[in-house]
């Protein structure tokens, strides 16, 4: 039987080891962070302020900012300190405490893009029906339901790993607690936890991939009817912001979670959760609203500008 020492903590090394380097990170992602924070706190107040912003499109939006906000809240001030700090330690609590949180809020990112896409289709294939389709009821609903299956898909992945044992290397080259990392880590049979994987969220991710993948298609061909180029023009330009969004999420986060793990490489891999976890939660303000003309109105009150 072999003499194996269970591991209570892990170190996470973050994106480099190098000084000079992690100065610069430090600085690059402080910035990140204060920009999506506040972007996503702008939003949601200007949501909050403006009766004519109080619509289906703009409430799944003030959902979004704050799933952004716990997001990136989840990961980056404890990658800051790592930065500052020559200790770069996290208890296994913490870690799988980390990974809920950070699992939780990309889950419901993925429902609530998922929403977002079935909400721009009944816009633009049933605009007269739009009112009784998103309801304030059904939007209610819609993002209740993305909040308890987010938050249930990570509660099956946090509960299925708090069961393995790490007795192996407790060193994460990544800048947080992640499930496929934490795999390689494990000295127990992770078989269980990777079918897990695919199925739970599996189906939260391509369930969503799906249901935005269809809308669009029937999007597509209903703009293509429209007879004039500024009618087309117009109907493109509300769903450009909403697929830059969903290209770049579900590009990143389909390649990171749906394949075998054997394939998985902390060194190569780390940086892929930069674009998903930290960098669209930033841009998601910018892309979807600050770009808007009621958004550009409602802050040129707010500013004093005339």
């Amino acid at each position: 039987m072999k003499n194996e020492t269970a591991i209570t903590e892990f170190i996470l090394l973050g994106l480099s080891s190098n000084p000079e380097a992690q100065m610069l990170l430090f600085t690059l992602f402080l910035i990140f962070y204060l920009v999506a924070l506040v972007g996503n706190v702008l939003i949601l107040l200007i949501i909050n302020l403006d009766r004519r912003l109080h619509n289906p499109m703009y409430f799944f939006l003030g959902n979004l900012s704050v799933v952004d906000i716990g997001y990136t809240t989840s990961t980056v001030p404890k990658m800051l300190m790592n930065y500052l700090s020559q200790d770069k330690r996290i208890s296994l609590a913490g870690c799988l405490s980390q990974m809920y949180f950070f699992i939780s809020f990309g889950g419901v990112e993925c429902l609530l893009l998922g929403v977002m896409a079935y909400d721009r289709y009944a816009a633009i294939c049933h605009p007269l029906h739009y009112n009784v389709l998103m309801s304030p009821k059904i939007c209610a609903s819609l993002a209740g339901a993305s909040w308890i299956l987010g938050l249930s898909n990570s509660g099956v992945h946090a509960g299925m790993m708090s069961r393995l044992s790490f007795c192996k290397n407790n060193i994460i080259q990544h800048f947080f607690c992640d499930i496929p990392p934490l795999f390689q880590l494990s000295c127990s049979d992770t078989m269980p936890n990777q079918i897990a994987t695919f199925v739970v969220g599996g189906g939260v991710i391509m369930g969503s991939f799906l249901v935005t993948l269809v809308s669009y298609v029937y999007i597509v061909v209903a703009i293509l009817r429209i007879r004039t180029k500024e009618g087309r023009r117009k109907a493109f330009s509300t769903c450009a912001s909403h697929l830059t969004v969903v290209n770049i999420y579900f590009g990143t986060i389909i390649f990171t979670y749906i394949r075998p793990n054997t394939t998985y490489s902390q060194e190569q891999d780390r940086v892929l959760p930069v674009l998903y976890g930290i960098l669209t939660p930033m841009l998601n303000p910018i892309i979807y609203s600050l770009r808007n003309k009621d958004v550009q109105g409602v802050l040129r009150k707010i500013f004093g500008k005339k």
